[in-house]
């Protein structure tokens, strides 16, 4: 049995992302979303270059679905004020990607690329023992 060096990268980085997704704490979930994000921003832009038009409907409707997904994971008990406006922030993104994907307008993704960049450099920012990474750390030192 033979495998192709792509369908091996490809299977190599699933598994590599499912064990990133397991083993994360709630604070680096949120980075893995973000990062995934930034990354499909630069692939959708790259196909509306090309006009590759079927890749990047794909493309915008998953970076709509991860905005979806951060939306959701907020937590309106904690700080319900900051919690409200980014809601309003990611309803934002998703109507400018909406609009990018309808016009081609790759003005609304470089748009939505810098605001996500600049809530992730924020999130970033929060410190280890804040955030929970720094049990999680501990635990998978202590496992190994």
């Amino acid at each position: 049995m033979s495998y192709s060096a792509g369908r091996a990268t490809q299977a190599y980085a699933s598994v590599g992302a499912q064990s990133s997704v397991a083993a994360a704490s709630p604070h680096r979930l949120i980075q893995l979303l973000m990062d995934g994000a930034l990354d499909r921003l630069s692939v959708a832009k790259g196909y509306m270059q090309r006009k590759e038009v079927q890749r990047k409907v794909v493309a915008i409707d998953r970076i709509m679905s991860i905005v979806d997904g951060l939306r959701m994971s907020l937590d309106h008990s904690v700080n319900a004020e900051m919690s409200e406006n980014l809601e309003s922030l990611y309803d934002y993104m998703n109507r400018r990607l909406l609009i990018a994907n309808i016009n081609n307008d790759e003005a609304a993704l470089d748009e939505v690329a810098s605001l996500l960049k600049e809530l992730k450099e924020a999130w970033d920012a929060i410190p280890a023992a804040v955030s929970g990474s720094e049990s999680t750390a501990r635990y998978q030192t202590e496992a190994v």
